[in-house]
């Protein structure tokens, strides 16, 4: 799926505007390997990102968005970081910063694959191979809060 019903609806509204959003990073673990996607839009190398609908728990959002864009089925282990990420602007003009949750997952069945359009590659990355994947910085971050998380989730201050 592409830009969700209620964001194209708010933007008829507010145009081009900076938007607030709730965004979702699932990181889904299956033995000693991480799920990752190469995105259609801009060729990143990242875990499933989304967007978590209106009244959606980003637990749920983060299982629906694996299960949506890789095809695979997860369960939700740990809110592991609460982060408000930089303003970013589209190619389209729309502006955007979402407050991101990084969800630790676990894979419960299916084999990766590109099942929505969103991406062209899902596959499952060995964590020992992790520092030579082509991720960015952020999504490295990410990855390494979800495998690394013990207690309660890590808040940025």
């Amino acid at each position: 799926m592409a830009t969700p019903e209620f964001i194209l609806s708010l933007r008829e509204k507010i145009g081009h505007d900076l938007l607030w959003l709730i965004g979702v990073t699932a990181v889904v673990t299956k033995d000693d390997a991480v799920l990752l996607v190469e995105r259609a839009d801009n060729g990143r190398i990242t875990p499933v990102t989304g967007i978590v609908d209106p009244g959606e728990e980003p637990a749920v959002a983060a299982i629906r968005e694996v299960e949506e864009e890789a095809g695979v089925t997860a369960d939700a282990e740990a809110l592991v970081w609460v982060h408000a990420l930089a303003p970013m602007r589209f190619a389209n003009g729309d502006r955007a910063q979402f407050l991101d949750h990084v969800v630790r997952c676990r894979w419960t069945g299916g084999d990766p694959h590109p099942a929505d359009g969103e991406n062209v590659r899902a596959w499952w990355c060995p964590i020992a191979d992790l520092d030579d994947a082509p991720l960015g910085d952020d999504m490295r971050e990410r990855i390494r809060a979800a495998l690394t998380h013990e207690g309660s989730a890590r808040f940025e201050r």
